[in-house]
C-alpha cells in the first residue's frame, strides 16, 4: 500500500472516533464544548485524508469550494445572533443535505454519461444512490421551507387545503416507486429526474402544513434525514467516515425526534401530518374563559425582592424579545438580596432543540440553575412567585386537568401550583395550539395566601421609576423590533426597583400581618406585598 493510503485511513478511523467522542459530549452541557471542539478536530482529520486522496486531478475547484464555503461559515457564525440559531441550524441542514443530492446526481451523471462504465452501477449501488439522492432532495427543499417559517417569510400557521394528505402520500408513493423502478433500471434516465422533482417537490409539501412551534421535532426529522442521506452517499463512494458520521447524525437526530414527541404526548405521524395549530385543531379552545387581571411593574418587583424562591420559565417571547440578558439582569439582582432562583426548561419550548437552554447559556446563566420539567415541578408548590416569559402551551393547565383538549396529556410546567404566577405577554394572544390558556383567567382569589405586610423603609419614587424606564428605553435598537421590547423594558425597570426596594436585608421581625385582605387595616405606612394569584403583565 502507497503511504497516502494508510494516512487517509488512519485520518478517517480518527474522525470517527473524534465524532463518537464528539456526540457523546454534547450529550451534556458541561460537556457540549469539548465536544464540539472534538468533532470540529474530526471533521478537519476528514477533510486533510481526502484532499490527499491519490484520485484527485486538480484542486482548482476544491480551493474554491473550501474557500466559498469557509466563507459562508464564518460569516454566518460571527453575524447570525443566538436568537435566529433555529433558522441558521435550517439553513445547515438544507446545505448539508443539498451537497449529498448533489454528490448522488453527479455520481449518476457519471454512469450514465460514459465517464464511468455503466457495468460498474449495479442494483446495490443504485439502491444507495436512489436513496442518497431522494433523501437529500426532500430535506433541502423542507429545510428551507422550516427557515422560511421561522424567519417569517412564510407563514408559521400550518398551511392546509382539502385533501392534503392524500395528495402528500401519493407524491411520496410515487417517488418511492420510481426509485424502485430504478434499482432494476438504472439507466432509464428520464424516471431518474422526474423522481428527483418529485422528491423537491414533496420537501416543500411536507413542512408546509407544519406550524412553526413544532419546528423542534421537524429539525430534528430534518436532521436524520440529512444524516442518513450522508450515510448513503459514503456507500456510494465507498467512504467509511460518511457512512459512520452519517449513520450517528441520522439516528441520534431520529431518536431526539421520537424524545421531543413523547414530551409533546404527540407521534411522529401527528406531527408531520396532523397539522396540529391550524383553525380545525383550535376549535375547541375558542372563547375567552374570563379576565385577565393586569399588575403594576411596581407591586411585581416588590412581590420578587421579598420572595424566598422564584422559578422563571422561558419560552418563545423570550428569544422573540431577546431579553435572555434582562432576565439575567433581574435573576442577579434576586440573588444578591438572598433569593433562590431557578430555571424550569420544557424540551420543546422555543424553535429547535435546547433553543432556551442556548439563549440563557448566551447569557451566562449557570447550568446548574437550569432544570428539566421533571426535576422543576415538584419545586413548583414551595415557591412564592413563578415568572412565566412568552410561554403559553407548555405551561397550559388543561394539557393535565381537560381530557377532552386537543394538547390533553402533554407534560407541562405546573406553574398554577406556584403560590403566585407574573406571566409576561405580548399580548393577548393564544398559543400555538390556538388554545385559550385558562392559567391566564384563573381568579386571584382562588390563589390567595393572605396578605403580608412588609416595611420598605426607602420605596421607589415614580418619578426616579420613570427616569430609568425611559432610560431604559433608549436602548431598543439593541433589541429586536419596538414591539417586542416589553421583555426587555419590563425585566431591566424590574431588576432596579427590586435593587431598590429596601437597603436593608428582609428580616422575620420587620414582617407584619395586615389586619384584612386589603391590607389596609394595622398596615400604617408599610408597603403591602401583593398578594398571591394570576398577574398579567403586557407590553408597555
Amino acid at each position: 500500500m502507497h503511504w497516502q493510503t494508510y494516512f487517509i485511513e488512519f485520518s478517517y478511523l480518527l474522525a470517527s472516533i473524534l465524532f463518537i467522542l464528539g456526540l457523546k459530549g454534547l450529550s451534556h452541557p458541561e460537556t457540549a464544548k469539548r465536544g464540539m471542539h472534538l468533532a470540529e478536530f474530526g471533521m478537519l482529520m476528514a477533510i486533510i485524508g481526502t484532499l490527499i486522496h491519490f484520485e484527485i486531478v486538480t484542486y482548482t475547484w476544491i480551493i474554491v469550494g473550501l474557500l466559498l464555503g469557509s466563507t459562508l461559515g464564518a460569516a454566518m457564525g460571527v453575524w447570525v445572533p443566538m436568537t435566529a440559531m433555529p433558522q441558521r441550524t435550517a439553513l445547515s441542514h438544507a446545505f448539508g443535505a443539498f451537497a449529498a443530492a448533489l454528490v448522488g446526481i453527479a455520481e449518476y451523471y457519471s454512469y450514465t454519461h460514459g465517464f464511468k462504465p455503466l457495468a460498474e452501477l449495479g442494483h446495490i449501488k443504485m439502491s444507495a444512490m436512489g436513496f442518497e439522492i431522494m433523501l437529500g432532495s426532500l430535506t433541502t427543499t423542507g429545510s428551507l421551507i422550516a427557515f422560511g417559517k421561522l424567519q417569517g417569510i412564510v407563514p408559521g400557521k400550518p398551511l392546509v387545503y382539502r385533501g392534503q394528505n392524500i395528495f402528500n402520500m401519493s407524491l411520496l408513493a410515487a417517488t418511492i416507486g420510481l426509485f424502485i423502478y430504478l434499482i432494476f433500471v438504472p439507466t432509464a434516465v428520464i424516471p431518474f429526474y422526474v423522481m428527483l422533482t418529485l422528491a423537491f417537490v414533496f420537501g416543500v409539501l411536507l413542512v408546509l402544513p407544519i406550524g412553526s412551534a413544532d419546528m423542534p421535532v421537524v429539525m430534528s426529522l430534518l436532521n436524520s434525514y440529512a444524516g442518513l442521506a450522508s450515510a448513503a452517499t459514503g456507500f456510494v463512494l465507498g467512504n467509511n467516515v460518511l457512512i459512520i458520521a452519517g449513520t450517528l447524525d441520522g439516528f441520534s437526530g431520529f431518536i431526539l425526534s421520537i424524545l421531543m414527541c413523547r414530551a409533546m404526548n404527540r407521534s411522529i405521524t401527528n406531527v408531520l401530518f396532523g397539522a396540529f395549530g391550524s383553525a380545525a385543531t383550535a376549535a375547541v379552545g375558542e372563547g375567552q374563559q374570563g379576565v385577565m387581571r393586569e399588575v403594576s411593574l411596581d407591586d411585581i418587583a416588590v412581590q420578587l425582592a421579598y420572595a424566598n424562591k422564584v422559578i422563571f420559565v422561558p419560552g418563545y417571547g423570550l428569544a422573540t424579545a431577546q431579553a435572555q440578558h434582562a432576565v439575567r439582569e433581574l435573576a442577579s439582582a434576586l440573588e444578591n438580596r438572598g433569593v433562590t432562583v431557578k430555571y424550569g426548561i420544557h424540551p420543546v419550548a422555543g424553535r429547535m432543540p435546547g433553543h432556551m437552554n442556548v439563549l440563557l447559556a448566551e447569557a451566562n446563566v449557570p447550568y446548574s440553575q437550569l432544570y428539566e420539567l421533571e426535576q422543576i415541578n415538584p419545586e413548583f408548590p414551595t415557591t412564592d412567585v413563578a415568572v412565566v416569559i412568552g410561554a403559553n402551551d407548555v405551561v397550559n393547565p388543561d394539557a393535565r386537568d381537560n381530557p377532552s383538549s386537543p394538547i390533553a396529556g402533554m407534560p407541562i410546567l405546573e406553574v398554577d401550583r406556584a403560590k403566585s404566577v407574573v406571566v409576561l405577554k405580548r399580548g393577548q394572544g393564544k398559543g400555538f395550539s390556538g388554545l385559550e390558556n385558562p392559567l391566564f383567567f384563573k381568579d386571584r382569589a382562588e390563589a390567595s395566601r393572605g396578605g403580608l405586610c412588609v416595611p420598605l423603609r426607602n420605596p421607589p419614587r415614580p418619578s426616579a421609576v420613570k427616569s430609568s424606564l425611559l432610560a431604559l428605553n433608549s436602548k431598543r435598537n439593541h433589541y429586536a423590533k419596538t414591539e417586542t421590547l416589553f421583555s426587555y423594558s419590563h425585566f431591566s425597570f424590574i431588576a432596579r426597583v427590586a435593587n431598590n426596594a429596601s437597603p436593608a436585608q428582609r428580616r422575620p421581625s420587620e414582617d407584619k400581618q395586615c389586619g384584612d385582605s386589603s391590607g389596609s387595616a394595622g398596615c400604617g405606612n408599610h408597603l403591602r406585598k401583593p398578594a398571591t394569584g394570576i398577574s398579567i403583565v403586557h407590553r408597555l
